[in-house]
């Protein structure tokens, strides 16, 4: 049975939750991932795909971020679910607020510039993928902060001792010595 495709913002201004329509049968399942002219029409900003990229993950536990890329992202699981968080770094109001959702091949998320990405992987062989506005660039600068940060208060399904992270990101630096962004 196939879901009704929905866009819903979020208490962080400009980051949507898009319901997919997946559509399973014996063969697995097929789904229109991002579809322009569909999800304008229910309220997602309009979006120029700049660049597609995907990060296999191998393992379960596989932590990635928080980083606040200067572009706009749509990401989504091909395979696998995630644990997916974003805090706004972003000059307001809701500077700090952190958002937590599980994605499925059912859910995509819309970030927008500004808002700290990332992801813990809760099976094995989880395939995310990311829709971007910009080139990647090894010269762009961009702002992380510390996954583990207790001052952000995200309780991570598994726990730092056992997840998987690269030593640039725990090198990431906590939120108190983070400025606020401005765009």
């Amino acid at each position: 049975m196939a879901a009704e495709l929905k866009v819903t913002e979020t208490a962080i201004p400009g980051v949507y939750v898009i319901d997919l329509d997946l559509r399973p049968d014996p063969r697995g399942y097929f789904k229109e991932n991002y579809q322009q002219e569909k999800l304008e029409a229910l309220g997602l900003p309009h979006f120029e795909i700049k660049q597609n990229n995907i990060s296999f993950n191998k393992d379960k536990g596989v932590t990635r971020g928080l980083h606040a890329e200067p572009w706009e992202k749509y990401v989504s699981v091909a395979t696998g679910q995630i644990f997916g968080v974003w805090v706004d770094l972003r000059k307001g109001l809701t500077f700090g607020q952190t958002l937590i959702i599980t994605i499925t091949p059912e859910k995509a998320v819309f970030i927008p510039r500004g808002v700290a990405n990332g992801y813990q992987t809760l099976e094995e062989n989880t395939v995310y993928t990311y829709l971007v506005n910009d080139f990647w660039s090894a010269d762009k600068k961009y702002q992380s902060v510390n996954a583990f940060d207790p001052a952000l208060g995200i309780d991570w399904p598994i726990p730092k001792d056992k997840a998987i992270f690269s030593e640039k990101d725990s090198m990431n630096p906590m939120m108190s010595q983070i400025s606020e962004m401005e765009f």
